[in-house]
C-alpha cells in the first residue's frame, strides 16, 4: 500500500472552509466527505434540499469552481503533486478502484482521495464503457495508447484460450506499442490488465476473455473443466464432484455433477464414470466407433496395436475392446491378419 505524507481529511477541512453552508453541503454527500462515508445521488439532495437535481449539479459545479479558485486549495497544491507522483509510479493510467485501495483501506479516506482526482487539473478520469472500468491518467496519449494496447491483447486471444498470469503479463507486453519502455514492467502491466472489462482471470487465476466460459464460470460444468484441466488426466465423476468442493468451496452432488458431463461436449467417458477432456484428443463415441476411427486414420493395424490405441482412448479391459474387433459388420482382416474396416 502506497504511503502518503499528508493526512486526506485534514486537507479537505482546509480546501472546504471557502464554501458557504450549502454548498458545503453538497459536497460532502456528493463526494461521501462526512461520517456516513456514502455519496449521495444527485436526486437524494435534491430532495432533501426541495430542489431539483439540475439545481444541485449546479451548486455542486459552482462549489468546485469556488476551490480552485481559493487560496486554501492553491495552498494544498503540494497534496494534488504528490497524488500525481503517486499515480505515476502506478502506471500513470489506473484503475479507479483498485487505485484508490491501494492508498487506503478504509472507504471514508477513499472518498476524500477521489474528491482531489475530481479537483486537480492533473487528473483526468475516463468513465467506465463496455470494454474498460472506470479508469484516471495524468498522460491522455499514454491512456489511448494502453487502451489500443489492450484491444490488441483481446484480439491475440482464442475464444477459450487460458493463460497463467506470467503468459497474460508477457503477452501483453509484446503487443504494447506507443508505449514508453518506463512503463513496460510486470507490475505495471498487471495494472493495466485489471482496467479491461474484455479480459480476465477466472477463480484458478488463469486468464482469458472474459467472456468464455473457462474464465466466467456459470456452473457446475463450467468448474468440472477447470478442475480437470487442472488435473491434467481423466478423473472418475465421484473424484470431479470432490475437487469442486475442495477448490472451490462448491458442494457438488455426486449424481448431479455425473449428470452435467454427460451433458457437455467438452466432456468424453472414456471408462466406467471415468471422464476426459476432449481436447485432451480423446474421441467420443462407443468403443466401436473409436476403433473405426483409430482405423481410418492409421489404415489396417494388429490386434496388439489396435488395443494400445484404443487403451489410451479409453479405460478399458482388454477383452471389451477384442470383443468389439470380432463384429464382422464393422471390421474384418486382410491377408495379412491385419484388421481393417469392413
Amino acid at each position: 500500500m502506497a504511503q502518503l505524507t499528508f493526512k486526506p481529511k485534514q486537507v479537505t477541512k482546509k480546501i472546504l472552509s471557502s464554501l458557504q453552508e450549502r454548498a458545503f453541503d453538497v459536497v460532502s454527500h456528493r463526494f461521501g466527505l462526512g461520517a456516513d462515508a456514502t455519496p449521495k445521488t444527485l436526486e437524494a439532495i435534491g430532495q432533501t434540499y426541495g430542489i431539483t437535481r439540475e439545481r444541485v449539479r449546479q451548486i455542486e459545479n459552482a462549489a468546485l469552481s469556488t476551490i480552485r479558485k481559493s487560496d486554501a486549495y492553491k495552498n494544498e497544491q503540494k497534496t494534488f503533486d504528490e497524488l500525481r507522483d503517486v499515480m505515476k509510479n502506478h502506471g500513470s493510467l489506473v484503475h479507479e478502484k483498485d487505485f484508490l485501495e491501494a492508498l487506503a483501506k478504509d472507504k471514508n479516506t477513499q472518498n476524500h482521495l477521489h474528491f482531489y482526482l475530481v479537483l486537480g487539473e492533473y487528473f483526468k478520469k475516463h468513465k467506465e464503457d463496455e470494454a474498460f472500468h472506470h479508469r484516471w491518467t495524468i498522460d491522455s496519449d499514454l491512456a489511448n495508447s494502453v487502451h489500443d494496447s489492450l484491444s490488441a491483447l483481446y484480439k491475440k486471444l482464442s475464444d477459450e484460450e487460458l493463460l497463467s498470469e506470467t503468459e497474460i503479463v508477457d503477452t501483453f507486453i509484446d503487443v504494447m506499442k506507443d508505449i514508453a519502455d518506463e512503463y513496460k514492467t510486470r507490475e505495471i502491466a498487471r495494472r493495466w490488465l485489471s482496467i479491461s472489462k474484455k479480459i480476465s482471470k477466472n477463480p484458478l487465476g488463469e486468464w482469458g476473455k472474459a467472456d468464455s466460459t473457462n474464465v466466467k464460470t456459470r456452473g457446475i460444468r463450467d468448474y468440472a473443466y477447470l478442475v480437470m484441466r487442472k488435473h491434467g488426466s481423466p478423473m472418475h465423476f465421484r473424484e470431479v464432484a470432490k475437487a469442486i468442493a475442495d477448490t472451490f468451496g462448491k458442494k457438488t452432488h455426486v449424481a448431479t455433477c455425473h449428470n452435467e458431463l454427460i451433458k457437455d461436449k467438452r466432456f468424453v467417458l472414456v471408462g466406467r464414470g471415468v471422464y476426459a477432456l476432449g481436447e485432451w484428443g480423446y474421441t467420443a463415441g462407443v468403443v466401436r466407433e473409436v476403433i473405426k476411427e483409430i482405423l481410418k486414420k492409421n489404415g489396417p493395424m494388429t490386434k496388439e496395436d489396435i488395443v494400445d490405441a484404443v487403451m489410451k482412448e479409453r479405460y478399458l479391459k482388454k477383452n471389451t475392446i477384442l470383443v468389439n474387433l470380432t463384429n464382422p459388420k464393422y471390421f474384418k482382416k486382410n491377408k495379412t491378419g491385419q484388421y481393417t474396416l469392413a
